[in-house]
């Protein structure tokens, strides 16, 4: 049976005898048994997000302090706190942040920056920002670049042979 138990201590009871688990010690998140400990890295999200979980809501400490001690807003504080109570320990492992996919550059955009140039090799991108702004996509010229960019359509420069006609001395 698990006991929750002191200053950021669980415990687990073997009969009348309870052995420390997770304690703080100097500052630094260590796991105890009966036999010897580990320390737990500050890079080790999972346990530090537990472990501020633990002292605010088991503690007494509260959201706002404890979200304070380990660096974390109140606001994500009660966030960590849903993810642990719809996931568990591994809704507190951090998600990629970000778009999750190219809102912007769409399929369909990319198709028709690949039309417009290939109809017209000397349209400029910032031609074909404004047409396909025209007709309701919302695209940045930069993006347009970053396509042409990456389908290898940019603009072919002539490779000129210069020759040199010989001095007549």
């Amino acid at each position: 049976m698990f006991l929750l138990t002191g200053h950021l201590q669980l415990s687990r009871t073997f009969g009348r005898r309870s052995r420390h688990m997770i304690e703080s010690k100097r500052g630094a998140l260590v796991l105890s048994g009966p036999k010897g400990s580990l320390p737990v890295k500050d890079t080790d999200e999972v346990t530090v997000k537990l472990a501020m979980l633990y002292e605010g809501e088991c503690e007494g400490l509260g959201p706002a302090k404890a979200a304070n001690k380990y660096g974390y807003t109140r606001q994500r504080y009660y966030q960590v706190l849903a993810q642990y109570k719809e996931r568990g320990a591994e809704g507190l492992r951090s998600q990629k942040t970000g778009p999750k996919r190219n809102y912007r550059r769409t399929d369909e955009v990319v198709r028709q920056i690949i039309r417009y140039r290939f109809l017209d090799p000397k349209m400029s991108a910032e031609v074909i920002a404004q047409k396909l702004n025209q007709n309701g996509y919302a695209i940045a010229i930069r993006s347009v670049e970053r396509v042409v960019s990456e389908y290898g359509l940019q603009k072919k420069t002539p490779f000129v042979l210069s020759i040199r006609k010989p001095h007549n001395s």
